[in-house]
């Protein structure tokens, strides 16, 4: 784990931009703010209680994505609408029958706030309640503002295939890689001058950028302390991890949920533990290791809605990284697929459609039922990322 040197400056994030320097964005006008817990000063303050308290802005209504305003509900959970008990002011839910802003949500709205801490997959839904937020305020002509923050596992690494257009899903919404190596506010204006948002819509957009952030830096090397954005990711290394072991959700393996490492323990009853970590360490893959665990999920736990194999034993590998430069999530969550399918192809079961919808492509484990190396397979989509990578250049908004 990386200690931070006192040499490190602490970042400002776009919410202390924002106060300190472009607060006529929000000056005297009633506005609404998708939003969650995770959107801290770096003073430590909540973005909204500091909107409230300054006095010159009205805060109208809030909008709460996946695991809710205060990142607390399982995965997966629908959530209902509240009024916040703290400022009093209508909470819409985005997570459940509506994934839009509509037009009586934000009726009275001046402006539509962004901000919620990513973490740099593409499959976290952030990235599409920003996308389906920015569309409705474009839809409605209001603008909308993104205040930017860090991607934790850096602006510099992208990884996996881009999601086919066949498989377009809440956890698959924008056409990107799995590791897509941009900010909340670079996606923003990737899908907003890309024709990603509905029928080509543009938004009246504008990104608040940080200050002092780094395309190379983790999120421990920010100055910042790490809040979890959601009940499943705890810590950085669990999200450094996540855009590999998250394909596990689309199987019959437990991705660790309930334990205290999710998508960093996986396993299930039927795994030979000391047998599947020899098969993954036999591959050599660069920056990671896997030791054998044993473990028993806890349901009670409460941190989805598909639980697996609740208070069963289970055995299988702590994925343990090494060296994170060096680590290729996706490339080491392929060869997690094919271990088990080599070792368990009379137990080891996909839901197709959902590990597809992960990886943004069905030819992935198509190849693997067919026997095809991991290597041969990751070839496949170099290309597709290589434009990514392209068009992502034009809307870098750090060095």
């Amino acid at each position: 784990m990386h200690t931070r040197t006192d040499t490190e400056e602490v970042i400002q994030f776009g919410a202390d931009i924002l106060f300190e320097e472009q607060f006529d964005l929000v000056r005297e006008k009633r506005i609404g703010i998708v939003t969650n817990h995770s959107a801290l000063l770096s003073d430590g303050r909540h973005l909204v209680e500091a909107l409230v308290s300054h006095g010159d802005v009205t805060v109208a209504a809030l909008f709460g994505p996946e695991h809710g305003i205060r990142g607390q509900a399982p995965d997966r959970k629908s959530i209902n609408h509240e009024t916040d008990p703290v400022v009093g002011v209508p909470v819409y839910s985005l997570f459940g029958k509506i994934t839009k802003p509509t037009k009586g949500m934000l009726r009275g709205i001046d402006l539509l706030l962004f901000d919620i801490q990513d973490v740099g997959s593409r499959f976290y839904t952030y990235g599409t309640t920003l996308a389906l937020s920015m569309e409705a305020a474009a839809e409605l002509g209001i603008p909308f503002v993104v205040l930017d923050r860090p991607n934790p596992i850096r602006g510099t690494w992208m990884e996996g295939p881009v999601r086919a257009e066949s498989l377009k899903s809440f956890v698959s919404w924008l056409p990107i890689p799995v590791v897509h190596g941009s900010t909340m506010g670079e996606l923003a204006s990737l899908a907003n001058t890309s024709g990603w948002l509905k029928g080509g819509i543009r938004a009246d957009l504008t990104v608040v950028k940080m200050k002092g952030w780094k395309r190379a830096m983790w999120y421990d090397e920010s100055g910042v302390k790490w809040t979890a954005p959601s009940p499943s990711i705890q810590t950085i290394e669990t999200a450094i991890v996540y855009p590999g072991t998250c394909f596990i959700e689309g199987t019959n393996v437990s991705e660790g949920r309930g334990t205290d490492r999710p998508f960093e323990y996986l396993g299930a009853p039927w795994i030979l533990r000391n047998e599947w970590a020899k098969e993954l360490n036999s591959y050599n893959l660069p920056g990671v290791y896997f030791d054998e665990i044993s473990f028993r999920p806890d349901g009670t736990r409460r941190l989805t809605t598909d639980s697996k194999y609740d208070d069963q034993q289970c055995e299988g590998v702590y994925v343990k990284v090494a060296d994170r430069n060096a680590f290729e999530p996706v490339r080491v969550g392929v060869f997690i697929l094919y271990s088990l399918h080599t070792l368990y192809p009379r137990k080891f079961r996909v839901r197709k459609r959902r590990l597809d919808e992960l990886i943004g492509v069905g030819y992935v484990w198509q190849e693997l039922l067919k026997n095809r190396h991991p290597d041969t397979i990751s070839v496949r989509w170099e290309k597709e990322l290589q434009r990514f990578a392209e068009l992502r250049m034009r809307h870098m908004l750090y060095d």
